[in-house]
């Protein structure tokens, strides 16, 4: 798959956040303390980091979200950071007096990550921009699904211009979310999909959920791949690549933002999952959660079996 003509136009809608990863030789247990090996601070947030690997891949980014007040320290670092990925961030909607959400994040020698966030309550009554404004020009809309409330509207007008709308699920959703009937494709990991049906299996949870909305629907599952439904609702697995992980921070959102670059370039599921799925495995293998996100060339190499 290779970019054709002028780089498509994304727009990724979330909560950008502030990220303090610490490196650390196991959790500490409750009421203790440990010495971190490495810290480092990073933007993220899962559309920010999609938005992230879509502009390292060859896209063109925009991002619509809330933000912290504009004298705080942390709306300011990640703004920095979003502008050095070349992130349009015009319609950032900056909210006085909040302050932008912030999380800590202790990662094991595994790559597994525990952590804990902030976020400000207030963020979530944001008004975004006009909609003519943020789809102008807009080959796909890339959605976290905390953020329904925010542009449910937007998802269904982008719908009607035929704009796919792929929303990325970090958390268990509601069987009512408007997000799942406005979404063309809905991208779950296996804990959220099982738990979002009620069903303990990837695979059945999804053809449950399927009865539920249009949407295209897949679940990841980390070094076992991802399951999908086909539009004929049969069950398909794309394989991850094997890799050895380091740090599995930011992971999915990397997979997100590949996948729907992927479908804005016009791939067919399949080939984007399986760039999506490459995008992902080469993030794991370095630190810096979605700022370790792979460039273009790095993804085809892998792609192609020369890395």
């Amino acid at each position: 798959m290779a970019i054709s003509g002028t780089a498509p136009h994304i727009l990724c809608i979330g909560v950008p956040v502030r990220d303090l990863t610490f490196r650390v030789e196991a959790v500490p247990a409750r009421g203790s303390k440990a010495n971190a090996t490495h810290l480092a601070e990073i933007c993220g947030g899962n559309a920010l980091n999609a938005a992230i690997a879509i502009a390292r891949l060859g896209g063109r980014v925009s991002f619509a979200g809330p933000m912290g007040d504009a004298r705080e320290a942390s709306s300011g670092f990640i703004l920095e950071q979003m502008a050095s990925e070349g992130i349009d961030t015009t319609h950032v909607v900056r909210v006085p007096g909040l302050t932008t959400p912030v999380s800590a994040i202790l990662i094991e020698p595994s790559g597994e990550r525990t952590l804990t966030i902030y976020r400000d309550p207030g963020l979530w009554s944001v008004k975004l921009p006009d909609g003519d404004a943020l789809l102008a020009d807009c080959r796909a809309v890339l959605v976290e699904s905390r953020c329904g409330a925010l542009c449910i509207d937007l998802c269904a007008e982008a719908r009607r211009r035929g704009i796919p709308v792929i929303v990325g699920v970090d958390r268990a959703m509601s069987l009512q979310d408007g997000l799942l009937t406005a979404a063309s494709h809905v991208l779950f990991a296996s804990d959220q999909v099982q738990e979002t049906a009620g069903v303990a299996d990837d695979g059945e949870a999804l053809k449950r959920l399927a009865g539920l909305t249009p949407a295209l629907l897949a679940a990841t599952r980390g070094p076992r791949g991802t399951i999908w439904l086909n539009e004929a609702g049969k069950l398909e697995e794309t394989p991850a690549f094997p890799v050895q992980a380091v740090d599995t921070l930011g992971a999915g959102d990397v997979f997100h933002g590949a996948f729907t670059l992927g479908l804005a370039e016009g791939a067919e599921v399949r080939e984007a999952l399986r760039f999506a799925a490459a995008a992902a495995a080469l993030k794991c293998t370095r630190h810096g959660g979605g700022m370790a996100a792979p460039q273009r060339v790095e993804v085809e190499e892998l792609l192609r079996g020369r890395l």
